[in-house]
């Protein structure tokens, strides 16, 4: 099978990824730094994390890398990157190609696509306004209502989990002096997970905690001294307790090193699909150790409340999961542990590969 995965990188985190491959020369060189690094590799499939000769692997929104590809190759310097990602997947003779950027790249990038690829995949777990993934063979991903919303725009949508990255196994064997971590967005448009991290940051006098928070350019500009002279830009301030404590976001190995120092991984659906859980820091936070604490809902096969992780219901009872789990450590570690045991086998890379290779084989 001559696989080619296509990935998406969030604007937050090219910028690290530039920082790391500031001396790369080749677009090989900055591939090989971003593989090594770890971004997103619970979606990476297991060939291309090997290094497998026929799979391939490209970044199709990294500017640098893609642009350093058609230097390489021969294309002309005015290509677009849909472009170079189509000549990316001609050179590679792809029969399967696996899209983790459909929205960037969407049917009408399908439809372009050279005649040596025969079958089309897509990951998509969250909305996407009007975004057409018709032309794809099937949509993936492991919210059952956003799949089931991707079946009534006419897309074939199949269930399809993450996996525990293996290299997460040398994270999280020493001491955890982080009491609790959260990592991921604040909105106060998701007001649900906003309320939990306000209060929760109230407790930061007493306790350890670190968020790092992935905030817009206009929060920022509105806690900037200069933004706070502007009085339009009050209602993209966080609440004062979430930004006295607020770090920068953390990607990759940078996350796999913070959650393994961490006791508890704070985690908070946002408004998008209903009671389904299941997101990528639940398999961060079971693959380096933590404990996961949640808000309760539909979770995937193995996350359980109070075996593997734990959930509450409110913000009150998230705090008093808190205080339990650091009043009786010794006790609850055992769910940690036990979370990253069961979930390790459950969501292993190998099932995984298994499981895309059953369904390209329904296709």
């Amino acid at each position: 099978m001559r696989l080619f995965q296509n990935c998406g990188l969030m604007p937050s985190y090219l910028l690290r990824l530039h920082e790391l491959a500031a001396t790369a020369r080749s677009f090989e060189e900055r591939r090989r730094i971003f593989l090594d690094d770890r971004f997103g590799a619970i979606h990476i499939l297991k060939p291309l994390l090997d290094n497998e000769p026929d799979g391939c692997l490209a970044c199709g929104n990294d500017e640098a890398m893609q642009r350093q590809w058609a230097k390489e190759n021969g294309l002309s310097a005015k290509s677009s990157l849909a472009d170079i990602l189509l000549a990316q997947i001609e050179q590679h003779r792809t029969e399967i190609f696996y899209n983790l950027d459909p929205v960037r790249f969407p049917s009408s990038f399908v439809r372009r696509l050279p005649g040596c690829v025969r079958k089309t995949l897509c990951w998509r777990a969250a909305p996407s306004g009007q975004a057409d993934l018709t032309a794809y063979g099937a949509v993936l991903g492991n919210f059952p209502s956003i799949l089931e919303g991707w079946r009534r725009k006419g897309c074939r949508a199949e269930w399809f989990a993450p996996a525990i990255d293996p290299v997460m196994a040398a994270y999280g064997h020493g001491e955890r002096p982080v009491d609790l971590l959260f990592v991921g967005g604040y909105s106060r448009h998701h007001s649900a997970r906003a309320k939990i991290l306000e209060h929760v940051a109230r407790l930061a006098g007493n306790l350890h905690i670190v968020y790092c928070l992935d905030s817009s350019r206009l929060t920022r500009l509105a806690e900037s001294a200069l933004g706070r002279l502007v009085p339009p830009l009050k209602k993209h301030r966080r609440p004062h307790a979430i930004s006295k404590i607020a770090r920068s976001p953390v990607f990759g190995r940078q996350l796999y090193d913070l959650i393994g120092q961490s006791k508890i991984v704070l985690n908070g659906a946002i408004d998008m699909a209903g009671a389904d859980r299941g997101n990528m820091r639940c398999f961060e936070a079971f693959g380096c150790g933590a404990l996961l604490l949640s808000d309760e809902g539909n979770y995937p096969d193995g996350m359980r409340n109070e075996e593997t992780m734990l959930t509450y219901s409110d913000a009150e009872s998230c705090i008093r999961q808190i205080q339990r789990c650091l009043d009786h450590w010794d006790r609850v570690q055992g769910i940690a542990d036990n979370g990253r045991r069961q979930i390790g086998k459950t969501y292993s890379k190998a099932r995984q590969w298994s499981a895309f290779e059953a369904l390209v084989a329904r296709l």
